[in-house]
């Protein structure tokens, strides 16, 4: 394999990679903008357009509360019900328990939420595509968890319709066609400098883990709502970035997820 690799010419940058997996060395000093006293950076991107209050009652729609059930019936689904449509408070519950603030502490120092995150930093925003939601025009949204702290309700920021939705959600997400079937496709975008403010050059490594939480609970979230889901690490990143409004650098697409209806 190794040979394999160097002869295809590879080898140097997997070889960087698989030492970017490992932990760095804790004696460097950090000198990080924390220690600099520079300004925090803001917890979450504030809204800019029209918000739309999801309904309260997020609990009602849970389906499967058994915790070894849920594990068992998670399972990566790439056929939806075209036909179907998703509930408000479906939505509502699932980008709560992603990405919702359930306190703030130390003067807005930190945030803690139903997915950990290296130093609280929490350096994730959450937008959608809806095609099929109930109430909902078909469009990207993205979610804003700073309006309800404490509380279990969702409220959303309408981004702007979508005409060519199947072929764009395709484009998106490197061809893969099936994703556009499903009611709704998350995407994480990072905001880097909330993790670089406090671990300078080593926050990056720890935000890649925190992906994988929020990604875990998506997951399970749908399983527990009767849902079926795909995470997504294959993407287009200049139409992703471009779709969801971003500038690549201060923040910038790294991950999906299609959550739909299940088609039996």
């Amino acid at each position: 394999m190794e040979n394999d690799l160097r002869n295809e010419g590879m080898w140097e940058e997997i070889n960087h990679n698989r030492n970017f997996m490992k932990c760095p060395d804790l004696d460097v000093e950090l000198h990080s903008d924390q220690d600099k006293k520079m300004p925090q950076p803001p917890l979450n991107i504030a809204a800019k357009g029209e918000v739309i209050e999801l309904p309260t009652q997020l609990e009602m729609e849970i389906i499967n509360p058994s915790y070894t059930s849920l594990l068992d019936s998670r399972r990566s689904e790439r056929f939806y019900d075209k036909k179907a449509y998703l509930a408000q408070n479906q939505l509502a519950y699932l980008l709560w328990s992603i990405q919702g603030i359930q306190e703030i502490r130390g003067e807005g120092y930190a945030s803690l939420r139903p997915v950990p995150s290296g130093g609280a930093r929490h350096p994730f925003e959450l937008y959608f595509f809806a095609r099929a939601v109930e109430g909902l025009r078909q469009g990207i949204y993205h979610y804003l968890p700073q309006e309800h702290i404490g509380e279990k309700r969702s409220t959303i920021e309408f981004h702007g319709e979508i005409v060519d939705y199947k072929e764009r959600v395709t484009r998106m997400l490197a061809g893969q066609k099936w994703a556009a079937a499903a009611q709704i496709v998350l995407f994480f975008s990072c905001v880097p400098y909330r993790g670089e403010w406090r671990y300078n050059a080593f926050a990056h490594r720890v935000m890649l883990i925190d992906l994988g939480h929020a990604g875990q609970n998506a997951m399970l979230s749908a399983a527990a709502l009767g849902l079926e889901s795909c995470c997504i690490a294959a993407y287009d990143q200049v139409q992703c970035d471009e779709a969801l409004g971003l500038d690549g650098y201060e923040e910038y697409t790294v991950y999906a997820c299609a959550v739909g209806k299940p088609r039996h």
